[in-house]
């Protein structure tokens, strides 16, 4: 009975030591629900929030973003992004992805993105990327949009670490989260203050010609749209443009039903773009609705301030060039130069 006492003892004591030890270890390390399925993201998300650096002196940030909080370490260097504004972005800081989504038209690349794409794979559509493609480029960071992969996030987690936009059309929000993303937040906010200093720019040139309503419409081989606060939108309101009554809700616009709905148009301009591949389809449907006597009644076309403009550039590419590249428009348009 004795002999089984020591015993008995022995391992109680040893069991309280280990559990001991455990304790002034810190135990198992916890991120949150976002850090701690990230790849290779193995440091404790309190030590990564109060920034530091790891075991290997790599400097640890968390970005938030608008699936939580990801840890990032170090100055990523193979980055894949996953729609077309991020790949811009990209680009625009001065960062060459290892990888990204397919353009919707000009395929597989933009044409004003290719001379700084070259040799960049293609990891599928920007509605259906390739994870096993991303898989075997072994990024250090994907950047992506909640709009478009919220429901693959997680799987896009356990390939490296993800941020993701809440928006597909803003921007500035893509801009923002990837600069803080690369490691490059500086030059983001240097690239949003030349961006704020051309639009104080257009505006004073511009002088009391401003306010114009305008609308911006949309053709497309089986539809025709109204953008309202879409990427264009958000651009042309900064810029000091009104829209139609109801035109100005936060949402990207609507489809119209039929030509009925062509009023809904009326402003003093229209930028109008068409949308898609099929040029012939789209043209027919573009001029069945224009031959219409609605839309010759509409204030912008009898005035002759219908304006086209490029797909690409006013919705398709959504992001930092692109932006400059509109406003560049309206520069040429209304003569500032």
């Amino acid at each position: 009975m004795l002999k089984f006492f020591k015993t008995f003892l022995s391992m109680f004591l040893i069991l309280m030591i280990a559990a001991l030890a455990g304790c002034a270890a810190g135990g198992p390390a916890k991120g949150t629900s976002d850090t701690g399925s990230q790849a290779g993201a193995t440091v404790d998300s309190n030590q990564a929030k109060s920034g530091g650096t790891d075991a290997a002196g790599e400097e640890i940030r968390v970005v938030k973003h608008a699936m939580g909080e990801t840890v990032i370490k170090g100055t990523p260097k193979r980055i894949i992004t996953l729609f077309q504004g991020a790949t811009d972005v990209a680009v625009s800081l001065g960062v060459k992805p290892v990888g990204v989504v397919e353009s919707w038209v000009q395929q597989p690349i933009y044409e004003y993105l290719r001379a700084d794409l070259e040799g960049v794979a293609i990891v599928g559509q920007e509605t259906q990327p390739n994870l096993e493609e991303i898989h075997k480029l072994q990024p250090d960071l994907i950047i992506a949009t909640k709009t478009r992969h919220e429901d693959i996030y997680e799987q896009l987690s356990q390939i490296a670490p993800t941020v993701v936009t809440e928006t597909l059309f803003d921007w500035k929000e893509t801009l923002k989260t990837s600069g803080e993303a690369l490691n490059l937040k500086d030059k983001s906010d240097q690239l949003l203050a030349d961006w704020d200093a051309r639009v104080a720019d257009f505006k004073q040139k511009m002088g009391d010609r401003l306010p114009i309503e305008v609308t911006i419409t949309n053709f497309r081989a089986d539809q025709v749209r109204i953008f309202y606060m879409g990427y264009a939108g958000k651009i042309l309101k900064e810029l000091g443009f009104t829209r139609p009554p109801g035109h100005d809700q936060d949402i990207w616009g609507v489809r119209l039903a039929s030509k009925e709905s062509i009023p809904d148009m009326n402003a003093d301009m229209i930028f109008n773009f068409n949308s898609g591949t099929d040029t012939e389809a789209i043209q027919k449907n573009y001029e069945e609705w224009t031959k219409s006597k609605l839309w010759a009644n509409l204030d912008a076309v009898k005035n002759g301030k219908l304006v086209q403009v490029d797909e690409v550039v006013w919705n398709s590419a959504g992001g930092y060039k692109t932006a400059n590249m509109l406003l560049d428009d309206l520069y040429e348009y209304f003569e500032l130069n």
